[in-house]
């Protein structure tokens, strides 16, 4: 029986699969970075392959357009904003759940601001090439997340609330500290990148949610 080598090259088929995982995932990390500064409008299919170390006709291999490349770009941001709603179940206990969203929605604040600034731009702009997304997968799980949250509540575990509105209102806090960074450093002269102040919005922002239902 020959001895199988595991240090051995992954077979060419695997090393290209991977390779073009890289590279999908470089342009998608360059096309955050240019289009939450410049937008769809002000961005350039060159100026993307440049900064993802690509050509453009490299980039247009793995998407076809501008446009398309924006929309993946979005939806990647959406399923990374949106994860840490999947934490909300109906198991868990109310107060530490919402601590728990809480601190995983000002976490990606600080470390993802410009999936938030990009995600912000498009809303604005009245979501022309997102609105399926919103009215799809986004509606279906904040839709179920309510029907917990309407659950707690039902149940005498948090006071009486509108779910969807509690979930905007924190969707609303935590991600200002990303799309309005700049005003906050020039109110405060801090950031979330200052872990004292990070530490501080965490619990504030908790303290003020869990009041307004009930909880300690």
């Amino acid at each position: 029986m020959r001895e199988i080598r595991r240090d051995a090259a992954p077979p060419p088929a695997r090393r290209r699969r991977k390779d073009g995982e890289a590279r999908r995932e470089a342009i998608l990390d360059a096309g955050l970075a240019v289009f939450s500064s410049l937008g769809l409008h002000g961005a350039s299919v060159e100026g993307i392959a440049e900064r993802a170390g690509l050509s453009k006709t490299n980039l247009l291999y793995y998407f076809p357009s501008k446009e398309a490349l924006y929309v993946a770009v979005l939806r990647r941001v959406l399923a990374v904003w949106l994860d840490p709603l999947q934490s909300l179940d109906a198991d868990s206990e109310p107060a530490a759940a919402f601590r728990g969203y809480i601190r995983a929605k000002l976490t990606l604040s600080r470390d993802a601001p410009q999936a938030s600034r990009l995600f912000c731009l498009e809303i604005v702009q009245g979501a022309p090439l997102l609105r399926p997304e919103l009215e799809g997968p986004l509606r279906d799980l904040v839709a179920a997340k309510a029907a917990i949250i309407r659950g707690w509540s039902a149940a005498g575990r948090i006071g009486p609330n509108d779910p969807h509105h509690l979930i905007f209102s924190i969707w609303a806090i935590t991600q200002h500290y990303a799309d309005f960074a700049v005003q906050v450093d020039a109110v405060t002269g801090r950031g979330l990148d200052d872990p004292d102040f990070f530490e501080g919005v965490v619990a504030s922002t908790q303290a003020l949610i869990l009041a307004g239902l009930g909880l300690h």
